[in-house]
């Protein structure tokens, strides 16, 4: 019999995902936690006192993901590598009839893209294994999702505007650094910006479209319009929904750094020739940055991440905003991370709770609003994440 669950990634958020899916051991049993780093997994089975099994594979070879799911036997994998690692990953779900969750969705390592095409391709798939996928259980994508189905579900009959904002007040001390992969952070930041109006996707430069929002316990901060993936789901799932965005602070100093760093080419993806040798500028940039899950002991200050919606209930117009503020220092002492990770790291554990407790359990490839939000709220609000909830005025 399967049991427990296999988490693949001991970085930041595997980190979490670890101490809380501990917390939560009457429900889980068993827990396998696996990376390519086995120093990083035998550091975490030291902090939980043993409690959690370790071994070592790399998330980029199919038949070495294959020959430890069939060791361990797990109930399902949770996927808390990288973004290219998805397809990997869900492939060895699929050829080993496990179960399957991630908090991001698939990037080609070679392209600076990311959309569901490829993974929602695996839906046929899956329910003909009889095994399922949830798809960006994080916080965006993931607790955002659940904000909007749980809005539709209490709140509205028809929810026409969305606005998914995000930010990140913490201060770590560097003059520049990113509170997750590097890789991934650079070029989703530098990447030009998409929402959707009025039934069609639109395109801007990146962070051309600015706008001040005061964030509750943190104050009014710049937000910049950027493409996140969750929107592409939801504008499939949120009845009546007429336009998304999604806006992201940013420092000034953050952003004068990455413009100088985008115009002398060290954002590039594609290799280059110095010395001989061919790198790949991106590449170095992250081998210079500071390490993401370094960051935790430093980083002070909060996060404040949430939806506003705006649309009908019983014929009249309503505005509300539903969010989580998030404390650096307080993630940090309870589980060794700072708030970014944490804040990706306990839905990821709350999608696997509701998995193995059968309470989110269907056959296929899905995303978060497209099952009952109200349990995973609950469990946000004791699991760490608690919410609030508040009508604004239109």
């Amino acid at each position: 019999m399967r049991e427990g669950v296999l988490i693949i990634g001991a970085g930041g958020v595997g980190r979490v995902v670890v101490h809380k899916a501990v917390q939560n051991i009457d429900t889980f049993k068993k827990i396998t936690l696996a990376s390519r780093t086995l120093s990083r997994c035998e550091q975490l089975q030291k902090e939980v006192d043993g409690k959690i099994d370790i071994a070592q594979v790399d998330a980029d070879n199919v038949n070495e993901l294959v020959e430890l799911i069939k060791k361990v036997e797990p109930f399902m994998v949770l996927n808390i590598a990288l973004p290219y690692q998805d397809l990997t990953i869900m492939e060895a779900c699929l050829r080993t009839g496990v179960h399957y969750l991630d908090t991001a969705n698939y990037e080609h390592p070679d392209t600076a893209k990311f959309e569901y095409k490829l993974q929602w391709a695996y839906d046929e798939k899956y329910k003909q294994k009889g095994i399922m996928g949830l798809l960006g259980s994080g916080f965006d994508p993931g607790v955002t999702n659940v904000f909007c189905a749980y809005l539709q579900k209490h709140y509205f009959d028809e929810i026409h505007y969305i606005d998914i904002l995000d930010c990140n007040a913490g201060d770590h001390g560097y003059p520049f650094a990113t509170n997750f992969n590097p890789e991934i952070n650079l070029r989703e930041v530098s990447a030009k910006g998409r929402y959707w109006e009025d039934g069609e996707w639109k395109e801007t430069e990146p962070l051309a479209i600015k706008m001040v929002w005061d964030y509750p316990q943190i104050g009014k901060k710049d937000s910049y319009l950027m493409y996140h993936e969750e929107m592409e789901s939801l504008v499939k799932h949120i009845k009546g929904l007429k336009r998304i965005r999604f806006f992201m602070t940013f420092g000034e100093s953050y952003l004068t750094h990455m413009r100088c760093l985008e115009n002398v080419g060290m954002l590039r993806i594609d290799e280059i020739e110095v010395d001989g040798c061919k790198v790949v500028p991106l590449h170095v940039l992250k081998a210079l940055l500071p390490d993401p899950s370094t960051l935790g002991e430093r980083t002070k200050g909060k996060t404040n991440i949430g939806v506003v919606a705006e649309g009908l209930k019983d014929g009249k117009k309503r505005k509300v905003y539903i969010y989580n503020v998030c404390d650096h220092q307080e993630a940090f002492k309870e589980t060794g991370a700072q708030a970014v990770s944490y804040t990706t790291g306990v839905p990821a554990m709350i999608g696997a709770k509701l998995m193995v407790k059968n309470i989110w359990m269907r056959e296929g490839v899905w995303n978060m609003e497209q099952f009952d939000p109200d349990h995973f709220m609950e469990e946000l609000n004791t699991q760490g994440l608690p919410w609030k909830i508040k009508e604004l005025d239109i």
